[in-house]
This record gives C-alpha cells, sequence and structure tokens, in this order.
C-alpha cells in the first residue's frame, strides 16, 4: 500500500507545502508550533481534488478522508448513536465497508450508545470520533494531535486503537503531533515539517 501527499499553499508571506510519498501506513508530520503541520492536514481535508487532463473534480465531502481533532468535536445535541451514523449515512451504501455494530465492537463503545457527548470521558469521546470518521468510509484518516488532551491511561487506550486501525483496518494514517514517543510508538513514518 502507498499513498502520495502533494499540497502546497500561500499563507501571506509563509509557504507551507509537503510533497511526500510513501509506502508506510502511518506517516506522522512532526515540528515545532507554527510549522504548517496543521495547515498541511487542512489542505489534504478541504483542498478539491483536481486534475484538468483527465477531468476529475472531486469536491471535498466526496473525498473520504477521515479527519480526528485534538477534541472530539462530536456534535453536542446528537447522542453517541447520532454522532457516530453521521458520515456513515451520508456515505453511499455501496462505499460502506463499516456498520455501526462493527465499530462498536471495534472500539469497545455499544455501551455508550445512548449517552450524550457532555457525559462522556475523554477517551470515550475520542474513540467515538474515532468510529464517527471510520464509519464514513475513509481511504484516509488524518489525526492532529489526538492524544493531548487526555490523561496516560487513556492515552493509551487510544495508542492501543490507532495501532488496531493501522494494522487491522489498513487505513493510511497522517498524523501530527509534538511528542516524538507517539510517532516512536506507532512505528510512523517521520515527515519532519519546518517552519
Amino acid at each position: 500500500m502507498s499513498f502520495e501527499i502533494h499540497v502546497e499553499k500561500r499563507l501571506g508571506d509563509r509557504h507551507i507545502a509537503l510533497n511526500h510519498a510513501s509506502d508506510s501506513r502511518l506517516i506522522a508530520l512532526f515540528g515545532p508550533s507554527g510549522a504548517g503541520k496543521s495547515s498541511i492536514l487542512n489542505m489534504v481535508a478541504g483542498a478539491t481534488l483536481f486534475d484538468s487532463t483527465d477531468g476529475t473534480d472531486v469536491p471535498p465531502e466526496h473525498r473520504h478522508v477521515g479527519y480526528i481533532f485534538q477534541d472530539a468535536r462530536l456534535f453536542p445535541h446528537k447522542r453517541v448513536r447520532a454522532n457516530l451514523l453521521y458520515g456513515h449515512d451520508l456515505t453511499r451504501q455501496d462505499q460502506r465497508w463499516l456498520t455501526l455494530e462493527e465499530i462498536c465492537a471495534f472500539l469497545g463503545i455499544a455501551h455508550l450508545l445512548e449517552r450524550w457527548p457532555q457525559n462522556l470521558s475523554g477517551g470515550e469521546a475520542q474513540r467515538v470520533a474515532i468510529g464517527r470518521a471510520l464509519l464514513a468510509a475513509p481511504r484516509l484518516l488524518l489525526m492532529v494531535e489526538p492524544l493531548s488532551s487526555l490523561d496516560a491511561a487513556r492515552r493509551e487506550e487510544i495508542l492501543a486503537v490507532i495501532e488496531r486501525i493501522r494494522d487491522e483496518l489498513r487505513v493510511p494514517i497522517v498524523y501530527v503531533t509534538h511528542d516524538r514517543s507517539e510517532i516512536e510508538r506507532l512505528d510512523g513514518e517521520l515527515v519532519k515539517v519546518e517552519a
């Protein structure tokens, strides 16, 4: 499995670019705050895929890219079940590759389905956010500091989930962190982003 990322943008007087091909299932963008790591992920997630030579013009909502943020960003007015099914329901049936039951078993969250997001722990909320992203049938997962707001025990739980996504589901992951130990634990390919 291999994937390529080619993005470039000028933000004021700054030029942010990444041209990288990888055979790894997880690449980690590593560098100081303000270097452009999150901007690169935002470009990958939000830019329209376009190639005038073959007529490709894919809007962002049809790109099958899952995005997991530092904070879970669950819909506060929807219970866990509705949060999980949000992307799933927007995805064509023939493109789905996980069911609600499968993702609940994979993440151990079936007992949370009727809870409101404000009644979840940080680790539970992050597992629900990961489940919501996976139920939208992504071909690529983007993760921005998904462990930064968690205590040590919850960090360990989510690291194990990310390893299972990498190894069992085999979804490529682009991972942003300031913590080199996370990259070493996840056996990711390190891509240094400099300001």
